[in-house]
């Protein structure tokens, strides 16, 4: 339409000829269309009409070049997880667990790879620019915790159980009710964070290839991950983990501290505009002098902008500048003044992070596919690390982003129709960030390769993520849900297939639900192990550091921890801000435009400035109380689970409350076979170092022959020919038969006790 018409009223004519086939939609369409053209014809916008801050300039487009290099990059990603179908051979183990047989060298990263998605770094990022650092940095930390504690407290717990998926432990402990719900929630949670990546990922794709339909780019992401983890499983996964990071953590690592170095760290004191009053006075050395500030015309005892400065864009939203981080930030709830801070969510978010995580599927499945306990506790450990190295220093890039794209930059954006007392402004008080930002910032302003390579990090960051949500999700739905359907319709033979059928639907789930907040990097994430934090936690310690874990107790834990999670969410006063009603006014909303007058910064005739007294800014107190519900829910769970364990105490499991229920008993695992003769049972190979297991094969070979030996000479008595035979084997050997006999069953005592 652009092209083809001249003027508003040729838009509105083409339109009315049209009216007899359309007339609703045409009506629309027109006010729309016409709307559109005058405000390109006119050239203005809200705030430069209502507050006179210039139109924010639009957006520049990225060069083709990042979108092909990331194109690239997941094509083989694709590949390399698309190879890996030759080594899971048909085998649910190999899908599910990599046949336990990762090394730490790739336990390491692919755990890592699974806490620093796209909500660890691009959320990082996006919360630090929008609010301060952190508000982002929480993520990463929570994360890079929650391995952490899991290698300290459970990784070699859940690799020497040998299971296939996280709720088999809840199942030889709980029973089968429990172990259906569980594998729901964890389920449910997944959903959420495959979704939270896939914005992430939705995001780089809209940004680079020109898609205005963020949903659209949501449902390409999804289809490429799906492809090559329905082929591999875990294999694909890990391997694929393993590529993934090597090229994107060194990416990512070298751009934040290239900036670190290199940027402006953090928005500098407001040069201001004409008429601009500075906070301090001439001669007192700070921003009046900074700038070379002049007396003001209608009061010379303040200091204010000097029209000889070389004009630049600035909006005087930093009187006295920011900083990287505030030191405070974590401990006083007045540390950004004059903005509010949401410290208890972030204290919450550290919290549900750290711990909600320990019942993540993902993290859990990586130390199942390790090849020893030992490895799977160094490997949470170290990948927690490396989480903390990257995804911290990685936060930092906030600040620079807020310098380029802040209120203070020629792309910021205010709504006119809010006022804020605090601030002095009767109108345009309210700044609205620029989405995509950062994005912006790596393909405009950073150098083009750290860019490129940093986009590539977060975009293989968000793949290592979700291939591996969809994967826990379908081993879950297939190998704990499925299989206890009466219809029998998965068995051990088709478990495999089953598996990477259940994968779909959860591709499209999740992205139907990341669909509903396509912007919203970092949020889903939260809520994702927000789910797990209130019902999983508490029964999964308590399988392994309760004496006798009750099938009960486990039962009103998580079901506790579901209602009084709901109830909660329904009741606590949310009013989307996420900070709690503090006294002052940081902690006040942003009001109606409440004057056409100047803003108090401004130097102007006195009737001509803003009087809050006269016109005052009608501003309610925040109150948001959301991670008191997810405290609460958790810490009723964790009472409830120590009261029933408490009044089953001296009793035996058999008589149990709830375990006269078959659906309620504990699974109880068949014995394995005794391994044949010369045959080393595969848990000696964890418990024994590789000298102690080639004498324990040494000494199973020796049996082996000896009593071979004896039994061919028993068989052989009445034999005249074969008894001179073995009577010359037996003087051979240093004993009669009856001393071979005796010393075969000595060793082979000794062996079994030894095994």
């Amino acid at each position: 339409c652009h092209n083809s018409f001249s003027s508003p009223l040729n838009v509105l004519e083409y339109l009315t000829s049209m009216t007899m086939v359309l007339k609703p939609l045409v009506l629309l369409g027109a006010l729309l269309l016409l709307e559109r053209a005058l405000a390109e014809d006119s050239g203005t916008c809200g705030q430069e009409e209502v507050c006179g801050i210039p139109c924010p300039e639009g957006n520049p487009t990225p060069n083709i070049g990042y979108g092909i290099a990331v194109a690239v990059f997941a094509g083989i990603s694709c590949l390399i997880g698309l190879a890996t179908i030759f080594f899971v051979k048909g085998k649910a183990e190999n899908f599910f667990v990599a046949g336990r047989s990762l090394p730490l060298w790739i336990v390491v990263p692919t755990l890592a790879a699974q806490s620093l998605d796209s909500n660890a770094l691009l959320g990082n990022v996006d919360l630090g620019y929008k609010f301060h650092f952190w508000d982002g940095a929480v993520l990463p930390l929570g994360l890079g915790l929650s391995l952490v504690l899991n290698g300290i407290f459970l990784a070699r717990h859940v690799n020497n159980d040998e299971v296939l998926t996280l709720p088999d432990i809840y199942a030889k402990r709980y029973g089968k009710v429990v172990e259906i719900l569980i594998s729901c929630i964890c389920i449910t949670s997944f959903l959420f964070l495959l979704a939270g990546n896939l914005v992430g990922m939705g995001v780089i794709v809209g940004y680079l290839f020109g898609i205005d339909n963020d949903v659209g780019s949501i449902w390409i992401s999804m289809i490429v991950i799906l492809a090559y983890t329905v082929c591999g499983g875990l294999f694909s996964v890990a391997y694929t983990d393993l590529f993934q990071s090597a090229v994107g953590w060194l990416g990512c690592l070298t751009l934040a501290f290239w900036a670190i170095k290199n940027e402006p760290r953090a928005p500098p004191p407001s040069i201001g505009f004409p008429g601009y009053i500075y906070p301090d006075l001439i001669g007192e050395g700070g921003v009046c002098d900074m700038y070379n500030g002049v007396p003001c015309d209608n009061n010379a005892t303040l200091c204010c902008y000097n029209s000889e400065n070389e004009p630049i864009a600035d909006n005087g939203a930093y009187p006295i500048g920011d900083v990287p981080k505030f030191s405070d930030q974590m401990t006083n709830p007045y540390s950004l003044t004059p903005f509010p801070n949401a410290i208890f969510f972030n204290w919450c978010t550290i919290f549900v992070l750290a711990f909600g995580n320990l019942a993540a599927l993902d993290f859990q499945a990586r130390c199942m596919a390790s090849k020893s306990a030992r490895i799977a506790t160094i490997g949470c450990i170290v990948a927690g690390c490396l989480t903390f190295m990257v995804g911290i220093p990685f936060g930092y890039l906030g600040a620079i982003v807020r310098y380029y794209f802040g209120p203070d930059s020629v792309y910021a954006t205010f709504e006119p129709n809010t006022c804020s007392a605090l601030l002095g402004l009767p109108t345009c008080g309210l700044w609205v960030p620029e989405n995509g930002a950062f994005l912006q910032y790596l393909t405009n302003i950073a150098p083009s390769f750290l860019g490129g390579w940093c986009l590539i990090g977060i975009f293989a960051a968000s793949m290592s993520t979700a291939d591996g949500a969809i994967l826990a999700m379908g081993t879950v739905l297939s190998n704990n849900v499925l299989r206890h359907l009466k219809c029998h319709c998965v068995t051990r033979d088709n478990l495999l297939k089953a598996a990477r059928y259940a994968t779909i639907p959860f591709g499209v789930l999740a992205a139907v639900i990341a669909s509903t907040r396509p912007n919203q990097t970092g949020y889903l994430l939260i809520v994702a192990f927000d789910i797990t934090l209130a019902t999983a936690v508490v029964p999964l310690f308590g399988c392994f550091y309760a004496k006798k874990p009750r099938p009960a107790a486990a039962f009103a834990a998580v079901c506790t921890g579901v209602i009084v999670r709901i109830i909660l969410e329904f009741t606590l006063p949310k009013d989307s801000s996420l900070v709690l009603p503090y006294s002052g006014d940081e902690f006040l909303d942003f009001g109606p435009a409440a004057s056409a007058k100047a803003p108090l910064f401004v130097d102007a005739p006195a009737e001509e400035v803003w009087n809050p007294e006269e016109e005052p800014c009608d501003q309610e107190r925040f109150a948001d109380f959301t991670g008191a519900d997810s405290l609460g829910a958790a810490f009723c769970s964790l009472t409830v689970f120590l009261f029933m364990q408490f009044l089953e105490r001296n009793k035996p499991i058999e008589e149990s409350w709830l375990c006269k229920r078959r659906a309620f008993r504990p699974y109880k695992p068949k014995p394995k076979p005794p391994p044949e003769d010369g045959e080393i049972p595969e848990h000696s190979v964890k418990s024994f170092g590789w000298l102690q297991n080639y004498s324990m094969r040494a000494s199973a070979i020796s049996a082996s022959l000896r009593s071979s030996i004896a039994k061919a000479a028993t068989d052989a008595e009445g034999d005249d020919d074969v008894m001179e035979i073995t009577n010359d084997t037996t003087n051979r050997s240093g004993g009669d038969l009856d001393d071979i006999k005796e010393s075969a069953d000595n060793d082979d005592a000794q062996f079994k006790e030894e095994e």
